[in-house]
């Protein structure tokens, strides 16, 4: 009885060790790090480290200017926010200022897709052949998306 007991407490321990061991070797990365956020590319591209390092290099460099972009969407969408509020609450519109608010929404959408090809581009030139065909084929959009912020 005694021994069975042990064998049994034994199995629970090994079991346990086990357990926490695998899934600290299988944690996934931390999403909101660059390498969380790149790892599907490592995954499903199949890269070697050197190519991920120089694909992460690629996007640590770029990542300030998008960021900032991002800032410039945030502030032009909160912009519309209160020009479209004004425009529901007062029923007029100011043409000569929506104008002027859509132009500047087209220049920043087109930065913000120029500084992305640019990044999608050069991250495609450090794989092989295989691997850009289907990375262009998972990053790559036919038509960019129609913002209700611009005609």
């Amino acid at each position: 009885m005694k021994r069975g007991f042990l064998v049994l407490l034994l199995g629970v321990a090994v079991g346990a060790a086990s357990h926490l061991v695998y899934f600290r070797l299988h944690r996934p990365e931390d999403p909101n790090s660059l390498v969380g956020q790149l790892s599907w590319m490592r995954r499903e591209l199949r890269l070697s480290d050197e190519q991920f390092a120089r694909i992460s290099e690629l996007h640590e460099a770029s990542s300030p200017r998008l960021r900032a972009l991002a800032e410039q969407v945030s502030r032009m969408q909160s912009e519309f926010a209160a020009f479209e509020n004004t425009r529901r609450t007062t029923d007029r519109v100011d043409f000569i200022e929506f104008a002027r608010f859509v132009d500047a929404r087209r220049s920043i959408s087109q930065e913000c897709l120029d500084s992305t090809r640019k990044l999608v581009l050069a991250a495609a030139n450090e794989m092989t052949p295989r691997q850009r065909e289907r990375y262009l084929g998972i990053v790559s959009v036919t038509e960019p998306p129609t913002s209700h912020l611009t005609n």
